[in-house]
């Protein structure tokens, strides 16, 4: 998933900076396309499921895609040759904490209805715990590791070509939190949508930092899984403790 950088002679860099604006252009609005048909404008029915979908493969085969037809590069396994796993649990211990700090004042204020957390999680089938739990294992271990590879692999190394490594930085984690603000209103009301907004614009920052300093997409996938955790356990939590069960 790392190809190896190096010095771009100076004829080719316009070249190189307009691959990678169309990569953008191509990859970013991809998934705010199917998360709004999913949840948005055909909520549960088949053309919001399918659009979802597509847009997931989408973004999933275009930087492979990408990598081999457009850079003309190898692949490789992004091998950690510079460590990082330490920074990397203690960065996702840090935000995962703060998650769960959050969580314990929303309840307290009542910024979430469980109920309403119930009804919705029973119209994907996500009312039972065995499938609930199967689902979570999916998404901390697998649904990370593909995050950190279209967002800080492919996305975060594309704005680096454009920009500064600061400024590639806050671009990256913008485009990875657009979506994920469409999932959030589409769901909860605006203060949960702005907090959770700034949790995952964070979170983006963090991992793409990790990228930029090791050079790896495994160190931002740690971080990435262990902050994960805890949202799902508030997941479950909302749906069979604080909210009725449904059946």
């Amino acid at each position: 998933m790392n190809a190896a950088t190096g010095h771009v002679p100076p004829r080719s860099q316009k070249r190189e900076r307009q691959r990678a604006l169309w990569g953008l252009a191509l990859l970013l609005p991809a998934p705010s396309i199917g998360v709004a048909a999913s949840l948005l404008l055909w909520p549960e029915t088949a053309a919001g499921r399918a659009i979802f979908i597509a847009s997931k493969l989408w973004i999933l085969l275009l930087p492979l895609c990408w990598l081999l037809f457009v850079d003309r590069r190898p692949m490789s396994w992004s091998r950690p040759r510079r460590g990082g796993f330490g920074m990397a649990a203690t960065s996702g211990i840090l935000i995962a904490g703060t998650i769960l700090g959050i969580y314990a004042i929303a309840l307290e204020y009542g910024l979430v209805d469980p109920q309403t957390i119930s009804i919705r999680a029973a119209r994907t089938g996500l009312d039972h715990p065995i499938v609930y739990l199967i689902g979570a294992i999916y998404w901390i271990t697998l649904n990370s590791l593909m995050e950190e590879y279209v967002w800080r692999w492919f996305v975060f190394r594309k704005f680096e070509t454009l920009a500064p490594g600061g400024i590639a930085i806050i671009a990256a984690s913008l485009g990875f939190t657009a979506h994920h603000v469409i999932a959030l209103a589409a769901q909860f009301d605006w203060r949960i949508t702005v907090l959770g907004s700034v949790g995952v614009f964070i979170g983006g920052v963090t991992w793409s930092w990790l990228y930029l300093r090791y050079q790896s997409v495994w160190p931002c996938y740690l971080s990435h899984a262990i902050v994960d955790a805890p949202v799902f356990w508030i997941g479950y939590d909302l749906i069979f403790r604080q909210g009725p069960r449904l059946t």
